[in-house]
């Protein structure tokens, strides 16, 4: 804005023209700096001062609106790659290993504390299942508090909850240690880590967001494949605590290489509530919420209960139960990777929904089978399917809405989590129920699960269309 020299001296014109100039200014979300403003429209435009006064006023409206350009609406566009995002990515990468990695290995523990300490199924499911409860459901209090600028701490206090839970489960002999140890304890840690990484990396990447947390995700199946190899090659070597120690120390190194590496892209966005209610008048967000809802309510029966199913109905030795976990996670890395790459192309709505449905009819193709051959197919296709659910959920999160808004990354997916926990929670020890229900028989179990995983393919139909309508070449 520029004055000439007959409208400095002329008071009334100069006050005038400050105050149109500063409501040229663009607005301000932030109220301090909105005061400040105020202040110095007040300062300069109702009372009479020379050039030189002036100018300092329009200087100092000048830096106070520069430092309102700093604020979260001017940081910039993700980079959608670079080395700075692709080592965060890295990093989310290896928290997965840690946390979703080595709950995706539980079916291990499910047979070994089934056949060792000789507990009901659905009683040491409650160990698995609230690990991943807690995974997810801390995710809104994680979650804003990624968005407030505390993502370091809350890491940090993450992975000292792990080192100690894991150290602690080594020593554990009897359910109840299990229960505090790997259940509460390591469950915390998860969900301290897990929802802010998450939530970092998504701020790196837009139109490969996909892609990238599909990377991301593969730490799952890289964790869900070697702390089951390790169980089965030291167990029966070194025994349970040695066991255990050795995964401990494994992600004692990784958590000091992500605390290293981790960098926040974001300025803290302070003020906001937890939980952001109004998200739920977004009828996509919420129809999606709800979908996943059910898939995730039938998803970890099989990771949980498919070794145990060889082991007690099909006579395999415990070693070979372990494998048929490894193919369900292994077949992970191909589905994972893949379906996510190709799903920045075409849509991750559209990639998400048939694979919802495959997990739904094998599930019900379970109740058919009775063979070891057809049971290692089965584990090889849900394990795609399951693979595909798990990897591209997240990244849709943020796209079914219509209003999108990186402010809300960490409370929105936050908020997801936590409704995704309470499916966690209760899936497994309710299918365990329903075998014990079924006298040792799974059709009951895998009838449920297979109808879950169809009422959620459903309701991702609705929420596509609550997007897009009934435009099926639209990319969502």
């Amino acid at each position: 804005m520029a004055l000439d020299n007959e409208s400095v001296h002329n008071d009334g014109i100069a006050s005038e023209e400050v105050e149109r100039g500063l409501r040229a200014w663009p607005s301000t979300r932030d109220d301090e700096i909105q005061q400040s403003i105020q202040a110095e429209e007040q300062e300069i435009g109702h009372e009479p001062k020379s050039e030189e006064v002036i100018t300092s006023g329009i200087s100092k409206v000048f830096s106070r609106k520069s430092a309102a350009a700093s604020s979260w609406a001017d940081v910039g566009p993700a980079p959608d790659g670079g080395r700075k995002a692709w080592i965060q990515v890295f990093c989310t990468h290896l928290t997965i290993f840690n946390t979703f990695g080595f709950i995706t290995s539980f079916g291990v523990y499910q047979t070994y504390y089934q056949t060792t300490l000789g507990i009901q199924p659905s009683t040491i499911s409650w160990i698995g299942s609230l690990q991943i409860f807690l995974l997810f459901g801390i995710g809104t209090l994680t979650g804003r508090a990624t968005d407030a600028g505390l993502f370091r701490p809350v890491y940090i206090a993450g992975s000292v909850f792990q080192i100690v839970g894991i150290f602690t489960m080594a020593e554990s002999t009897e359910v109840w240690q299990l229960f505090l140890s790997q259940g509460v304890c390591l469950g915390i840690a998860n969900g301290l880590q897990f929802c802010p990484s998450m939530a970092l990396v998504s701020t790196y990447f837009v139109k490969r967001r996909a892609f990238a947390l599909g990377i991301t995700a593969l730490g799952s199946c890289t964790g869900g494949v070697v702390f089951p190899i390790i169980v089965q090659q030291c167990l029966p070597r070194y025994g349970f605590p040695w066991t255990i120690r050795i995964i401990g120390f494994i992600m004692f190194a990784f958590n000091i290489i992500t605390i290293a590496l981790y960098r926040t892209r974001l300025p803290p966005r302070k003020s906001g509530a937890i939980v952001d209610l109004a998200s739920f008048r977004d009828l996509p967000y919420s129809l999606y919420c709800l979908a996943m809802f059910f898939n995730f309510w039938g998803l970890y029966f099989a990771f949980f209960y498919i070794g145990a199913y060889g082991r007690n109905v099909l006579g395999i030795p415990y070693g070979e139960s372990i494998n048929l976990l490894l193919v369900v996670v292994c077949l992970g890395f191909i589905f994972r990777a893949l379906p996510t790459y190709y799903a920045d192309k075409i849509g991750s709505l559209n990639t998400l929904i048939p694979f919802a449905f495959l997990c739904g009819i094998m599930m019900f193709a379970w109740i058919g089978i009775h063979t070891v051959g057809a049971l290692y197919a089965f584990a090889a296709i849900y394990g795609s399917g399951s693979a595909v659910v798990q990897a591209l959920w997240p990244a849709i999160i943020g796209k079914c809405s219509k209003e999108q808004d990186l402010k809300k990354a960490g409370v929105r997916m936050g908020m997801a989590f936590t409704i995704v926990s309470f499916a966690s929670l209760t899936g497994p020890p309710l299918a365990g129920a329903l075998i014990q229900y079924g006298n040792g028989s799974y059709v009951y179990a895998n009838a449920w699960a297979g109808a879950s995983f169809f009422v959620g393919g459903i309701l991702l139909v609705v929420t596509r269309w609550s997007l897009v309508g009934w435009d099926w070449k639209a990319r969502i």
